[in-house]
């Protein structure tokens, strides 16, 4: 199984990114995803999750509003439209599968995840 983020970069406050994770080596429309991110020195975090059919998803208060995530299980590819970045949106984001195959909720917590791409940098200047 390998996840691989791509789409981070350096941006003003105020500004967009779209992020993408590209997933293979599983059934990609069987399981729900989520985006997780890790700033310096602090720990993992929740941003926001969805469900294997895209119907139902989950948003740290933090992101609400500003974030959407969305997926295409044709092209197995997870997306994060980021919007209204702010400096504290700074860190390195990743996405993730949860652990269970057709599993009912959508989850937010890490430990709910079993496979995980190796992130991708956001930088957000002020």
């Amino acid at each position: 199984v390998q996840l691989q983020a791509s789409g981070g970069g350096l941006v003003q406050a105020g500004g967009s990114l779209r992020l993408s994770c590209l997933v293979s080596g599983y059934t990609f429309s069987l399981y729900n995803m989520g985006w997780f991110r890790q700033a310096p020195g602090k720990e993992r975090e929740f941003v926001s999750a969805i469900s294997r059919g895209g119907g139902r998803t989950n948003y740290a208060d933090s992101v609400k509003g500003r974030f959407t995530i969305s997926r295409d299980n044709d092209k197995k590819t997870l997306y994060l439209q980021m919007d209204s970045l702010k400096p504290d949106d700074t860190a390195a984001y990743y996405c993730a599968a949860d652990r269970a195959i057709l599993s009912a909720a959508v989850a937010t917590t890490a430990l709910d995840y079993e496979y995980w791409g190796p992130g991708t940098l956001v930088t957000v200047s002020s």
